[in-house]
């Protein structure tokens, strides 16, 4: 007998204010910054005490003493402590793909809630020792004695094995950074820096606008005296941005500069998925429904860019839910780059790109504008990598909830060459099933 899927509330979430790293939370560790997102949420939703199926997130720039990350922080929380936590990873992807998991499990009736959670701070970016020290250490340990242990130490030593491993954000298999990726990506597409300049400008504005009307009050929760995302400019100018030197391409070509990419962020977000019994049990009003989730990856190594991936991800997540690209109220496209969300747009209307790459005989088509990033995204709050998921489907959610629509479509490109994207469905719109 087939299995009658349920629908998965989204309750609402929560996050920390987010601030550029090495400022506010400097002093802050993953651990820090994801329980304090998390007992937000706890009292928001008097989650006091309560065993909850699954908290399932983690973060992209750890330590190795963060193995059990998401467990831990569980634990540091007001939850009931037998709560399980589940520490997942998928790049900025991450508390997004957590949300999508945890709600299949939901709608086949597997566990009744979930809280999907991504925390990262690069102020506390682990540094590690060369792999030959690492080793010369390994083998000192295992030596007996004084005299065994300083000659395991000192036989082939060299003064530059001493020099520490900084953190990298390159790509693994090209050497290049996740901006000189989308530098490609702008030359491909043909992004002019004009463009990505006014993007940048419009989040600013839109995410300044969302703070002054109380859009972001039951959003944010207080962490280390900080009340407020410090990236934002309320002040933002146009000819400031236009004036800023490029960062990753410094000849004619490059486009992008410190005031059109996201900068290095800390913070934690999370939000609360349920079955409808769940929340009525609980008193809670789901906000939107979660009916959609799909991700995908494409060949970056041999060509492709890098942040391209969401544009496949939407297609055939599209063609699963039988609708098409215009048939949203809200669009939330991660701006990891102005260049990225333009190519991202660009690439949807492209015939050529559409067939070569989505194998669609007509191109996707055009969004309205004026229903993308409404209040603002990642180029103007911060992008925190594993927790930008869940920012979105909170924002998102309470955009369904309080603005009206019928449906939102997520799309986040992550490191790696992958994309997640994700529908969100309001409460009044007829009902789907994750699929």
């Amino acid at each position: 007998m087939a299995q009658q899927l349920r629908r998965v509330a989204v309750i609402g979430g929560i996050r920390t204010p987010f601030c550029r790293s090495n400022t506010a939370y400097s002093e802050l560790s993953n651990l820090d910054l994801m329980t304090t997102a998390l007992n937000g949420l706890i009292d928001k939703y008097n989650l006091g005490g309560e065993l909850i199926d699954e908290v399932v997130g983690g973060a992209v720039v750890t330590h190795s003493k963060d193995f059990n990350l998401t467990r831990e922080a569980v634990v540091a929380t007001k939850l009931n402590p037998a709560t399980p936590g589940v520490t997942l990873m998928q790049a900025c992807g991450t508390s997004l793909q957590a949300a999508i998991g945890s709600a299949a499990k939901i709608a086949t009736g597997q566990i009744e809630s979930a809280i999907s959670v991504g925390s990262d701070t690069v102020s506390d970016a682990p540094v590690v020792l060369q792999r030959k020290m690492a080793q010369r250490l390994a083998k000192m340990s295992r030596a007996k004695s004084f005299g065994d242990k300083t000659r395991a130490f000192m036989s082939g030593f060299s003064p530059a094995e001493l020099a520490p491993v900084a953190p990298s954000v390159a790509e693994p298999r090209t050497g290049l950074s996740m901006g000189q990726h989308t530098e490609l990506m702008a030359q491909q597409f043909q992004i002019s820096r004009e463009d990505q300049d006014q993007l940048a400008y419009e989040s600013h504005v839109k995410a300044a606008k969302a703070y002054e009307e109380g859009f972001m009050d039951d959003l944010l929760v207080p962490c280390a005296g900080v009340y407020r995302d410090n990236n934002l400019r309320t002040d933002i100018d146009l000819g400031k941005l236009g004036s800023l030197k490029t960062a990753y391409e410094k000849s004619s070509r490059g486009t992008l500069t410190a005031g059109n990419s996201t900068p290095l962020t800390d913070g934690a977000a999370c939000v609360l998925v349920a079955s409808e019994d769940w929340a009525d049990r609980h008193g809670l009003k789901p906000q939107a429904y979660l009916t959609y989730g799909y991700h995908a990856a494409i060949d970056f190594v041999h060509g492709q860019g890098l942040l391209m991936a969401p544009t496949i991800a939407v297609a055939r997540m599209l063609d699963q839910a039988g609708l098409t690209l215009q048939d949203f109220d809200y669009y939330e496209i991660h701006e990891a780059f102005a260049a990225q969300v333009l190519a991202t747009l660009k690439a949807w209307e492209s015939p050529e790109y559409c067939k070569e790459i989505l194998g669609k005989d007509r191109p996707l088509g055009s969004i309205d504008r004026a229903k993308l990033n409404v209040k603002g995204s990642s180029l103007a709050v911060g992008h925190p990598f594993a927790a930008t998921g869940a920012r979105i489907v909170a924002v998102l959610a309470k955009l369904l909830a309080t603005q009206g629509g019928r449906r939102g479509l997520i799309s986040v490109c992550t490191a790696g060459g992958m994309g997640v994207a994700a529908i969100l469905e309001g409460v009044d719109t007829p009902a789907h099933t994750i699929h």
